[in-house]
């Protein structure tokens, strides 16, 4: 199935438009996919990314910090946290290395439910069965070279 049937759109300026449209289209369709599981806990793709941060650190994390590891750079990391503290899956204290910023960590409940939505990994890659490990990697290959050209400019 092309992009074409999918977006109902057969005309594309070249194909780089295409290219980036492709792109932006399959992102989203991820992420619906993906978040079709995370909406059975309650959980945004932004918080599980969140909560998965923390999991992967060694040490406290600030807001900054956290965003800076965020796979959407433009979300308001703050907020997200602030959700995730109302719902007791993590917790602020005050840095002690750096007054003016405030140490966000897992709470267990938090580090229960992460552990818990590791269930889903299998049902979240059977999403991209049809490509190969070796396409995977070509695809990886060319969306780090796509970045890497648009931040070099």
């Amino acid at each position: 199935m092309g992009i074409e049937k999918d977006i109902q759109q057969a005309n594309f300026r070249n194909e780089f438009q295409k290219m980036g449209i492709n792109i932006i289209f399959t992102a989203n369709w991820l992420n619906e996919h993906i978040g079709s599981f995370l909406c059975k806990e309650d959980v945004t793709v932004q918080q599980y990314n969140i909560l998965r941060i923390l999991r992967g650190s060694e040490v406290p994390l600030s807001t900054l910090q956290i965003r800076e590891r965020m796979l959407d750079k433009m979300s308001d990391t703050s907020r997200i946290v602030d959700r995730l503290i109302v719902k007791d899956l993590v917790q602020k204290s005050a840095c002690k290395a750096d007054k003016r910023l405030v140490d966000i960590t897992l709470t267990e409940k938090g580090l229960q439910l992460v552990t818990k939505l590791d269930q889903y990994n299998d049902q979240i890659d059977a999403n991209l069965k049809g490509v190969s490990a070796a396409e995977a990697s070509t695809i990886n290959q060319i969306l780090d070279k796509l970045r890497s050209a648009v931040n070099n400019k």
